[in-house]
């Protein structure tokens, strides 16, 4: 189900929220006693105070990344997703805040290591208990609520869909509800659901508490009708939703934002505004620092060697297209005995004279990339996001693909979704750069900083190393 029609399913939180929250929070301590148990150390203050620090931030964390979200808006896997996203995040936070207090030293290694494990996998059982219990209540007819469609046509056969797809939700579609559905409209499936009334016979189901949530469905042409039907549900105590029609999910970045509380459609914006911003600025900070750290030996090791092996310069610069559009200067360690970076430049082909013996290494092994990091610290790229391309291949596709520079609007990477999915190389048809757009712009879409964690890991056990890489 996509992000769109997830948050059509939403009713009301959970009254049980409140010991959600103190049960999460009464895990963390629970488990860093039980870690120093194990490891036998001793539970005094500052493990305490760890465990209060802990406990506060998970919760701050947890309310930002809306983990607390009801369980019909989201799958067993997305929550446990989010969930090692946010104990992540508290745990570098609480790592920082140790090594900035110069306190690290005075806590056990082992038993941090052991106290997250645990604190993870409880929270975690207690969520997949939690839903077992829930579904076999909803198989015996308890906790469901019951769900009618007004109207019957294309959205409204999405969205039933999409309902029946979410069974962990608990709703139980009862039936569309039209006036006069149009040829070829229908139910979404004919074998279940039917046309069972028209509008009025709906709103006196909302009157006689027959249904609890009624999604109006209806196409965007017919204002007034939708407009009526709202006005008469306002005398009955029904959950009701709008859902956008059709075109709305066709919208390849179109998602429901505010402004001043009211609702609007973003069709082309960034999604690291605000606080996604602040994290994503952080994740590059972190991680590229300590990368980079990592890498000074071995970066040290293949300037030499380049500088040996060929004659010119051990860095390539080259200018590219970062974030908005704004020329930058990409550095990478030189795999070629030319330098193009002219409104004219020729994209690395298979056993390529220009490329060097070395060079061929350092461009299959993608250790070519490494100076990219410099590029991280300074604020021109990210770590994870869409690869820059040379200012002469943008003005060359921009103007074939739809939606290419939108590309831009969030800072290049030195690895993205597209090059884990397999679409990385030479761009030698339109159909390839046609598919890396989309990866990038699903990327866009989709971004949350475990999706980042995700494509570092799979950069490092499977994409480093790529056969269309020369």
């Amino acid at each position: 189900m996509n992000k769109s029609s997830r948050s059509l399913l939403r009713p009301n939180a959970s009254r049980l929220a409140v010991i959600h929250r103190l049960a999460d929070c009464a895990v963390i301590a629970l488990t860093l006693y039980a870690a120093c148990a194990i490891y036998g150390v001793e539970f005094d203050s500052k493990y305490a105070l760890a465990a209060l620090g802990a406990a506060s931030t998970f919760a701050f964390a947890a309310e930002l990344s809306h983990l607390y979200g009801s369980w019909r808006i989201y799958s067993l896997g997305k929550e446990a997703m989010a969930l090692l996203m946010v104990c992540v995040l508290v745990g570098f936070a609480m790592i920082s805040i140790a090594f900035l207090a110069k306190t690290s030293t005075d806590f056990s290694r082992a038993t941090i290591v052991i106290w997250g494990a645990l604190a993870y996998s409880t929270m975690l059982a207690e969520r997949v208990v939690a839903r077992l219990l829930l579904r076999a209540a909803r198989r015996h007819g308890r906790n469901t609520r019951s769900l009618a469609i007004a109207g019957a046509g294309p959205s409204a056969r999405n969205l039933a869909q999409q309902v029946s797809a979410a069974e962990w939700a608990g709703l139980r579609l009862i039936g569309f509800f039209d006036d006069a559905p149009t040829a070829g409209d229908g139910p979404a499936d004919a074998n279940t659901v039917a046309v069972i009334g028209t509008l009025n016979d709906l709103i006196a189901a909302a009157r006689a508490g027959e249904v609890d949530y009624i999604y109006v469905a209806l196409p965007s042409r017919e204002e007034e009708r939708i407009l009526w039907l709202i006005d008469r549900l306002a005398d009955t105590t029904v959950s009701v939703f709008v859902v956008p029609d059709l075109f709305i999910f066709q919208l390849a970045q179109a998602r429901w934002t505010s402004m001043n509380g009211l609702p609007i459609v973003s069709v082309y914006e960034s999604p690291f505004e605000g606080i996604n911003g602040v994290l994503k600025r952080a994740e590059d900070l972190f991680l590229g620092a300590m990368i980079l750290l990592l890498s000074l030996v071995p970066m040290a090791v293949i300037a030499l060697i380049v500088k040996l092996t060929s004659s010119g310069s051990v860095l390539f610069k080259q200018r590219r297209y970062g974030l908005n559009g704004k020329v930058v200067e990409i550095w990478k360690f030189r795999t070629m005995r030319v330098s193009d970076d002219g409104e004219v430049v020729q994209q690395a082909q298979r056993q390529d004279a220009r490329v060097t013996p070395f060079g061929a290494f350092l461009r299959r092994t993608s250790l070519d990339e490494l100076p990219q990091f410099f590029n991280v610290l300074g604020g021109d790229m990210s770590i994870v996001g869409p690869r820059p391309h040379a200012v002469a291949h943008n003005e060359e596709y921009r103007g074939l693909i739809p939606g290419y520079m939108l590309r831009h609007k969030v800072k290049p990477g030195i690895t993205g979704w597209a090059q884990i999915n397999g679409w990385r190389g030479e761009t030698d048809t339109l159909e390839k750069m046609q598919k890396r757009v989309e990866c990038d712009l699903a990327y866009m879409r989709n971004w949350s900083l475990w999706l980042d964690l995700k494509i570092i890991a799979l950069t490092i056990f499977k994409g480093f190393y790529n056969k269309n890489a020369y």
